[in-house]
């Protein structure tokens, strides 16, 4: 077994207790030793191989503690609804054409990421999908993942008719006239999609059915890409059976690519506690992590529940998947039973019953550790920032929506969306803050999390929260070793440091050096994970990089 010494770097290591190095030495796909050149050689035998990294800067590897990995993967082979791609209504009919033209008669076609409070014309219906194909059921999901548009061949394989009752947490929007529109909010999804697990109201149901070598094929494609933006360790965090079966297949046959931790959806409790079983468990490559449960809605869609109506003619108040006294029960149990608990909730009215639910179970069943995450944490007053720090809470941001909605949110919300993932505040109340993608939801990539909350702007470039702003080490902290602490594997991967995993990343530039506007010039350089080059492929000796979303 060689070991490997990369010199002529500056190395960020994310260990408080030794920030820098000037060079990393790997043997047996774990960090031997940091330090200057010579500390690093010290102790490597006479063949060590050296790599000479030309003065360029080394990070942990990145950690994103809230990445659909699956669903993410499958959207890159789906149709690209994002904006600015799609537009318009008619640049949604003619993307959807598009690939009925190329998709057998009654096969569903799925798209991702269309924004529709982008678009200059109306919301659309499923009549406009209907003007795309009539021969094919078709899902269109919203870029915040909660909402799906549907058009009438999908309603009429499913069932659904105009008679169909809205099911709790959940709504099938109509029209002026009670007509079905086709869109399909939140739980709802559940009940229009060919899906391949009844999550009920636990949380919006993108499982859908799907051949098991094509979802193993999607994410052979997807975690090279991952890769290839510095990804080294993910959680995917709302994973069911299809999910888990899923990376189990791809990790035996050699291509799950990075390290996964899962959470299962809160519908699994009574089969997880039947078998004894509750999280942390599994090996460094793929492990079952927390527990997650839903609150609220969606911050992008409308559906987050804030105490204050919103919206620019304050038409939304949100909505809620359970009433709080259900809540709380349901997180008791997790809780109890043993997992991490981890509570989607975006608008303040949502956090509030979380941080209930949180304090709780803590109260009645007091565990040392516990790691309680609130997912996204939009929009928490400064009352409860305060909560969260005594609770021991660790928000988990997406500041890349402040980029890709903040236009829409400013509209919405006015002044108080300069208070959303207010992480600075958090920081700064001694609340534990981790940075992360929501992909695919937003872009997958570390460094676009990392610009966006250092720069706080939004799309068109207006400021948004800019007394929110991370430092660039503040960001790279929160997407390493903060990350790794949420997903509780900060024993073996988010900082480098004798004895972890040689997970890092080599980067091209400086995000220390760079003014703001430079930070988006940084890019990988060099993926390293247990201790052997993953990407660039040529370095790798793998095959050619999938293409990145």
């Amino acid at each position: 077994m060689r070991e490997t010494v990369y010199t002529g770097c500056r190395v960020f290591t994310g260990n408080a207790a030794a920030p820098w190095g000037q060079s990393v030495s790997v043997l047996g796909g774990r960090i031997r030793a940091v330090g200057s050149a010579g500390d690093a050689g010290t102790a490597s035998s006479p063949d060590a191989d050296v790599v000479d990294l030309g003065g360029r800067l080394v990070v942990p590897g990145f950690v994103d503690a809230h990445n659909h990995y699956l669903a993410t993967a499958e959207a890159l082979t789906s149709v690209d609804l994002r904006y600015p791609g799609v537009g318009s209504i008619d640049d949604l009919v003619d993307a959807i054409a598009k690939r009925a033209g190329e998709t057998p008669t009654d096969c569903w076609i799925r798209g991702f990421g269309m924004d529709y409070a982008k678009y200059p014309d109306a919301r659309p219906t499923r009549w406009d999908l209907d003007r795309a194909t009539a021969d094919h059921p078709v899902i269109a999901y919203h870029v915040s993942g909660h909402y799906a548009l549907v058009n009438s061949a999908a309603l009429a394989q499913r069932g659904i008719d105009e008679n169909a009752a809205s099911p709790p947490g959940g709504e099938f929007v109509r029209d002026g006239d009670g007509r079905l529109t086709g869109l399909c909010l939140d739980a709802a999804t559940n009940l229009i999609l060919p899906v391949a697990v009844d999550v009920g109201s636990h949380g919006p149901n993108f499982h859908t059915e799907a051949d098991l070598a094509d979802l193993i094929g999607q994410l052979d494609q997807g975690g090279r890409a991952y890769q290839a933006a510095g990804l080294t360790t993910v959680c995917d965090p709302q994973v069911t059976s299809r999910e888990l079966r899923a990376y189990r297949e791809a990790l035996a046959a050699g291509v799950l690519h990075v390290r996964v931790t899962c959470m299962p959806l809160s519908h699994g409790i009574p089969d997880f506690r039947a078998v004894g079983l509750a999280g942390p468990f599994g090996s460094d490559a793929l492990r079952i992590g927390g527990m997650k449960f839903y609150a609220d809605g969606s911050l992008i869609g409308g559906t987050a529940a804030f105490n204050e109506p919103y919206g620019e003619h304050g038409e939304f108040r949100g909505s809620l998947y359970w009433p709080p006294g259900e809540l709380s029960s349901l997180v008791r149990e997790g809780h109890e039973a043993g997992w991490q608990i981890g509570i989607h909730a975006q608008g303040d009215r949502a956090i509030q019953m979380s941080l209930d639910a949180i304090g709780g179970a803590l109260g009645t069943h007091p565990r040392d550790d516990a790691r309680p995450r609130i997912e996204h944490a939009g929009y928490p007053t400064p009352d409860q920032i305060r909560q969260m720090r005594d609770l021991g809470v660790i928000t988990i941001n997406q500041p890349s929506y402040l980029y890709d909605s903040g236009d829409e949110f400013i509209v919405r919300l006015g002044d108080r969306a300069h208070r959303l993932q207010p992480i600075r505040a958090e920081l700064d109340d001694g609340v534990r803050v981790v940075l992360s993608s929501d992909a695919f939801v937003a872009s997958y990539r570390p460094l676009d999390t990392i610009v966006a909350a250092v720069e706080r702007r939004t799309m068109a470039g207006t400021p948004i929260g800019a007394d929110q702003a991370l430092t660039a080490a503040e960001a790279i902290l929160a997407h390493t070793i903060e990350a790794a602490r949420a997903v509780r594997m900060d024993d073996l991967v988010g900082s480098i440091e004798p004895g972890k995993l040689a997970d890092f990343v080599v980067l091209d530039g400086d995000p220390f050096a760079a003014d703001r506007g430079g930070l988006r010039a940084v890019g990988v350089h060099r993926t390293v994970q247990g201790g052997r080059t993953v990407w660039p492929a040529e370095a790798a000796g793998a095959p050619p990089a999938a293409r990145t979303a």
